[in-house]
């Protein structure tokens, strides 16, 4: 038999094909996942005239997940189809955050109501672990109860969430009312109004920059003069960042990184519940600066009080000419500690996971869509105009023996008064919790403290003179971080303090680098057996602090190690 040459044209007959005619006929059945036309209904009628950039991918998802209370397969589908993106990415993002919930196709959904309980480290220390158990014995087949990291209210341990209704000092009894009656929607507290604002002089210090008062060049002088740092944990000169980002080629953007999901922080919260426009002046005061093309606000989803407010404030600048329509865009997190990573923040707001980015390249230099971009925490901004309308020398001498400026301290835990506190730069732990806190809760003893958050570690109460600002707690190991203080004391177990806090870093490890992934589950692992192996920590510690692409596993190992130095007699 002869063979045919590679020109012949005889075609062999197979499956789905003609006779030797050549001709591929339709499939039996449409290839991949196919889009339910209810599906696309409803997915169409909650996104609406909105555009379906990539950018935008978390904000829609948020769109579902609060019409529905769920993410199906359906929707999943559907959001993946109108973004004309492919369902691997819109799956892989949507799995990363955990305040959405996915239903597999065949799975039942979530219960009508979601009760989150606080279980980081001030809440546990109020009782939380038990609330938790004592809601599930008592909570009926239409109420889910979950374990949550921090939500931002730890002076009012324990703190939980029905819905998007965030409640205080809550028992299972208060909270399983609020879950029968329905109550899932946020309380919005009094804040001082745009009107108010400008009555007392907002937005003045704003005009008089836009209208050539200043330069930017005096202002970046005048930051640096009276010592405004980041406040969000870097402590970085808020003016030298202006200087990085100018030096860049437009367009420049700006970020607010309104994601305090540091255990114990709660400060930012604070303000934006009350003066929502000092902030908003501070941080237009930041993008005319930078000359930025757009602002972008990321606040975390455990603040939906403070999202509404924005919203509702940001309209009425709108409506007053300061800024045009559009200019500032208001985005949610959706519960990852890890978007607190400025550059994680940054992906974030592309609609992407929130992994962490190598550097350099640093964000001032190649940040959102690649370009410059400023990023300030909420706090830092919110002190430009009362500077920029005082002076530089009015803020740096509000600070003491040496120190310059005022710190806000987020303090909770066995203290008589928790809350925010406004003192000077440069008070010691002592001096917070007598002067500003009324001292011990009565009963409890001081034995530590966390000086700056889970990151910042655990000190002793013999290192009580040591100022809680920038510089002076490293040589122990520790920082203040975001001045999120956490008192413990006599009747506190620093084993269990650490292993708590280690528990919070390995749930939010973003997994993108070995060493925090598993670094952050084998340390809680050997922290659980009794008796811990000290020198395999230190050993795990070590490769964790050298290796880890960003600060979460970097100072994860701080808590474990502090109790190793400050507190032996416990691991004996």
């Amino acid at each position: 038999m002869n063979k045919q040459s590679p020109s012949s044209s005889f075609t062999p007959k197979r499956p789905g094909r003609g006779a030797g005619d050549g001709k591929r006929k339709a499939r039996g059945f449409p290839k991949g996942r196919q889009i339910e036309p209810g599906a696309l209904e409803e997915v169409r009628a909650l996104l609406g005239d909105a555009p379906r950039r990539r950018d935008l991918l978390i904000e829609h998802l948020h769109l579902i997940q609060d019409q529905y209370g769920q993410l199906s397969a359906r929707h999943l589908a559907t959001l993946a189809h109108e973004m004309k993106m492919a369902m691997a990415e819109v799956y892989e993002v949507a799995t990363f955050y955990d305040h959405f919930d996915i239903v597999k196709e065949g799975e039942e959904g979530p219960a009508d109501v979601t009760i989150r309980v606080c279980e980081s480290i001030s809440c546990a220390l109020a009782g939380s672990e038990d609330l938790i158990e004592d809601l599930k014995k008592k909570a009926g087949k239409d109420v889910r109860v979950v374990h949550a990291p921090c939500m931002g209210r730890c002076h009012c341990a324990p703190a939980a969430a029905v819905g998007k209704n965030y409640l205080d000092n809550v028992t299972a009894e208060t909270l399983l009312t609020a879950a029968q009656a329905k109550e899932v929607l946020p309380t919005i507290p009094d804040y001082q109004s745009y009107d108010d604002y400008v009555e007392e002089g907002g937005y003045k210090t704003l005009k008089s920059l836009r209208d050539g008062a200043k330069t930017p060049e005096d202002v970046i002088e005048e930051l640096l003069e009276a010592g405004l740092r980041g406040l969000g944990g870097a402590g970085f000169p808020s003016g030298q960042k202006w200087k990085f980002v100018r030096a860049g080629s437009a367009p420049r953007y700006m970020c607010i990184n309104g994601d305090e999901g540091e255990p114990g922080t709660f400060k930012d919260r604070h303000y934006l519940e009350r003066r929502p426009h000092q902030f908003l002046e501070g941080m237009l005061i930041g993008a005319w600066g930078v000359d930025a093309a757009k602002v972008y606000i990321y606040m975390r989803d455990e603040y939906p009080a403070v999202l509404k407010i924005l919203a509702r404030e940001i309209a009425a600048i709108e409506a007053a000419g300061i800024i045009e329509v559009g200019y500032v865009e208001l985005r949610r997190g959706a519960g990852a500690y890890i978007c607190g990573e400025e550059s994680a923040m940054i992906e974030s707001i592309e609609g992407k996971r929130g992994l962490p980015r190598h550097r350099p390249p640093y964000v001032a230099q190649v940040g959102l869509f690649d370009q410059p971009t400023l990023v300030h925490n909420v706090e830092t901004v919110y002190w430009m105009p009362p500077i920029l309308a005082n002076g530089a020398e009015w803020f740096a001498s509000q600070g003491k023996e040496g120190h310059k400026g005022l710190r806000s301290y987020s303090v909770s835990g066995r203290v008589k008064q928790p809350g925010v506190k406004l003192t000077p730069a440069g008070v010691t732990i002592r001096e917070l919790i007598e002067d500003y806190c009324g001292g011990m809760a009565d009963g409890h003893a001081f034995k530590g403290y966390l000086p700056g958050g889970p990151s910042g570690g655990i000190l002793p109460a013999s290192l009580d003179n040591l100022p809680l600002d920038f510089g002076q707690l490293e040589k122990h190991g520790s920082f203040v971080g975001s001045h999120a203080v956490v008192v413990l004391s006599d009747q506190d177990d620093m084993r269990d303090v650490a292993h708590n806090l280690l528990r919070f870093f390995a749930h939010e490890s973003c997994g993108q680098c070995t060493p925090c992934r598993v670094g952050c589950e084998k340390a809680v692992k050997i922290m659980e057996g009794g008796d811990w192996d000290q020198d395999l920590l230190k050993d795990l510690s070590q490769a964790m602090a050298d290796a880890s692409i960003c600060g979460l596993g970097q100072a994860a190992p701080n808590p474990m190690l502090s109790v190793m130095k400050f507190f032996p007699e416990e691991l004996a």
